[in-house]
């Protein structure tokens, strides 16, 4: 059977639920950015680096427990650990909403990237169990299209929610649904193509000859501590940590950016923030598309990187008394940071075999977790010093150059993986 046959079937079953399983962890780690926006430093007595801490503090979590969750996903069951970490991150997502000191903020914050440090790893692997390497980048492009897609309507639905109940009614409801989202995982997920009931066996079968196939030309890895110790990956570990700081510094601080630079309430500020998960969204499936077509991934990860760094340069340029012509930067950085995601998390797989391909893009994705710290630490941290965002354009620009030549020293894969049939 070709396998082109299979393909709308696994897409469209498999990847709304993808796309709704990252799409609620991404709420639920990113509108503290709103709440920050909204008032929670005045009602908890929080100063400024406080704040920026806080911000910061659930990477922390997300940074230590990425590795263990991946290798639970990839000799266990991705199911079972994703119906967890819904039930848990939905519930301390909640629990924001009543907190009452900032200690209990801090621990709830930090709990919260617990939890969710397995999902993008866990989720990495399940799709490479569905899909062959000519489908992988636009099938984790739709994964991660949960988070700029997510900020896009949690901007707006956000800013309307404080302004008509307040920040702690705001976790409150976002967090409820992943809770309620876990039971109908249980039930529609299937680890392995082998247990698909929606499959029949003839389509089974030859998806599983396919995905064999793939690994035959893949140089083989023994264990965690060779993978870990490759050049490639280290390499990738420390571009994805400096571009995470780009990344996590825009998410966690623009809305309050946005307010510092021009007096506004928090629906605009919801509004303005959304435009540039906009202009993510479109070009992360424009980007995955011709990665997947090309069958290149380097050349759509390090130009759109630098484009990004260039933006936020022009941004600390054009300065503060120039709002409108600084936002349309910021729209562009947005989309430029998100838009090689695809294709940057199909490199692994097709440079090491499947038994150690999960816990190398775990380990890589808890390097990027770090990244996030840092960025969403020191730019909350430079914004409340300096009081205007200009030294953090500086500092989330220099961190995508890095990125930008990281990528370009990336040896491709020496292995000739058979294409799809």
């Amino acid at each position: 059977m070709s396998l082109a046959k299979l393909a709308p079937k696994r897409w469209w079953y498999i990847m709304p639920i993808v796309f709704i399983s990252y799409s609620l962890a991404y709420l639920d780690r990113a509108n503290f950015s709103f709440a920050s926006a909204a008032g929670i430093n005045d009602d908890l007595g929080i100063t400024k680096g406080v704040s920026s801490l806080l911000g910061a503090l659930f990477f922390l979590g997300y940074f230590f427990f990425q590795i263990p969750g991946a290798i639970y996903a990839e000799r266990r069951s991705v199911k079972t650990l994703i119906f967890w970490c819904l039930v848990l991150w939905g519930g301390f997502a909640a629990l924001t909403g009543i907190v009452s000191n900032i200690p209990m903020l801090m621990a709830i914050r930090f709990a919260l990237g617990v939890v969710e440090a397995a999902v993008m790893p866990a989720l990495l692997i399940y799709i490479s169990n569905w899909f062959t390497k000519a489908e992988r980048s636009r099938a984790n492009t739709f994964l991660i299209l949960g988070n700029p897609v997510t900020v896009l309507w949690m901007s707006v639905v956000s800013g309307y929610l404080i302004n008509a109940f307040g920040w702690r009614e705001m976790f409150i409801f976002e967090g409820i649904p992943a809770v309620i989202w876990a039971f109908c995982w249980w039930i529609l997920v299937n680890d392995k193509p082998a247990q698909a009931k929606w499959l029949s066996e003839d389509e089974k079968q030859a998806l599983q000859r396919q995905l064999a196939k793939e690994q035959e030309g893949i140089k083989a890895v023994h264990n965690y501590a060779e993978a870990f110790r490759s050049r490639n990956v280290i390499i990738l570990c420390i571009q994805y940590f400096a571009w995470s700081i780009g990344v996590y510094g825009f998410v966690l601080w623009l809305p309050s950016i946005l307010r510092n630079g021009m007096e506004m309430g928090m629906v605009q500020a919801g509004w303005l923030s959304a435009v540039p998960y906009l202009a993510a969204t479109i070009a992360m499936i424009v980007v995955s598309w011709a990665s997947d077509k090309m069958q290149k991934r380097k050349i759509f990860v390090w130009p759109l990187l630098l484009i990004g760094a260039l933006a936020f340069i022009g941004s600390y340029l054009l300065g503060a008394n120039h709002f409108w012509g600084s936002y349309a930067l910021l729209v562009i950085a947005g989309a430029a940071m998100y838009a090689p995601y695809g294709p940057f998390f199909a490199i692994v797989p097709e440079m090491l075999p499947r038994n150690v391909a999960g816990g190398a893009m775990a380990l890589i994705n808890s390097m990027g977790a770090l990244g996030s710290f840092v960025g969403s630490w020191v730019v909350g941290y430079l914004n409340g010093a300096t009081g205007s965002p200009s030294a953090s354009y500086v500092f989330m620009a220099v961190a995508l150059l890095v990125s930008v030549w990281l990528t370009l020293i990336v040896k491709p894969a020496e292995n000739a993986v058979p294409r799809t049939a």
